[in-house]
């Protein structure tokens, strides 16, 4: 996971001077590389020890480690997205809509690439193994995480896989706690502590399912309590109502469970997608 995407998923979890850290980073990454130690600890209103401790929490031995790392990542980005100033960099109060457009652009480019490139295919191809041979596919998630919930439901739907995407919390447990065998349940969760749907996968746990989780934090308490956790990078606007960043990132890794799941029996999965497209075309007009 990219250091600016460590510190966005961290950053909720931290103690109050090493949040103003991580917001202070967030915000202008730059001026970690651009600043000493002592300047940076002033910038935050903090002290050097705070931020050592903030390079600790995100998984640096030290600042200057640190500088070394973000500098090198700052000049891949760089590179990728020239002719971009603002590449990666949050919205701001002056900018233009198309200003807007461009940083929502390379935002949810880079959080593509970074899940994708970081993400443990090894749990990925489990996953498939399990969603391939389930009887009964639960899906669940709270705001915008159910969005992506039904995303994935849609597309096994239409693969004839039994998925059901629950919208309620008591019907999301309900569900969970029916000891069916063959059973996989999928919790989404940005952060990864969502009462709710943590509850579901412990619920469907004790049921004997088999759980995943989706989150972009490692040491969250959803990806603790499943059997398989997949993990996202994001660095979420400051305008993050309805998830736009995290929610791309999420949509990328279930993607990919599903031409997993749809590659495992090609020629049915051809057919199925050729017969729904067919019976619905009279509904979609000309």
């Amino acid at each position: 996971m990219s250091i600016q995407s460590t510190i966005d998923a961290a950053a909720a979890s931290l103690s109050p001077s090493l949040a103003r850290i991580a917001a202070v980073v967030r915000d202008n990454p730059s001026i970690v590389i651009d600043n000493t130690i002592n300047e940076l600890a002033a910038a935050c209103d903090t002290s050097v020890a705070s931020v050592v401790r903030f390079c600790h929490a995100i998984g640096f031995a030290g600042y200057a480690p640190l500088r070394m790392a973000l500098a090198t990542e700052l000049g891949r980005q760089s590179a990728q997205f020239v002719g971009q100033a603002d590449f990666g960099a949050d919205l701001g109060r002056d900018d233009t809509l198309p200003q807007m457009a461009a940083k929502l652009a390379s935002l949810e480019m880079l959080a593509i690439e970074e899940t994708l490139g970081d993400l443990d295919f090894a749990v990925a191809e489990r996953v498939v193994d399990a969603l391939d041979g389930a009887s009964r596919i639960l899906l669940y998630g709270v705001g915008a995480s159910q969005f992506v919930g039904e995303d994935l439901g849609h597309k096994l739907l239409r693969l004839g896989r039994n998925a059901v995407v629950l919208s309620d919390p008591h019907e999301a447990v309900a569900a969970a706690s029916l000891q069916i065998p063959g059973t996989v349940a999928i919790g989404f969760s940005h952060l990864g502590e969502t009462v709710e749907c943590v509850r579901f996968l412990e619920v469907a746990a004790e049921s004997g399912a088999t759980t995943v989780a989706l989150t972009a934090v490692k040491d969250s308490t959803i990806a603790r309590t499943a059997d398989h956790a997949l993990f996202t990078a994001v660095r979420e606007t400051a305008f993050r109502a309805g998830a736009m960043v995290s929610r791309i990132a999420q949509l990328a890794v279930i993607d990919c469970l599903f031409v997993g799941v749809a590659q495992r029996r090609y020629d049915e999965t051809v057919e199925a997608l050729r017969r729904t497209r067919e019976v619905t075309r009279a509904l979609r007009g000309r």
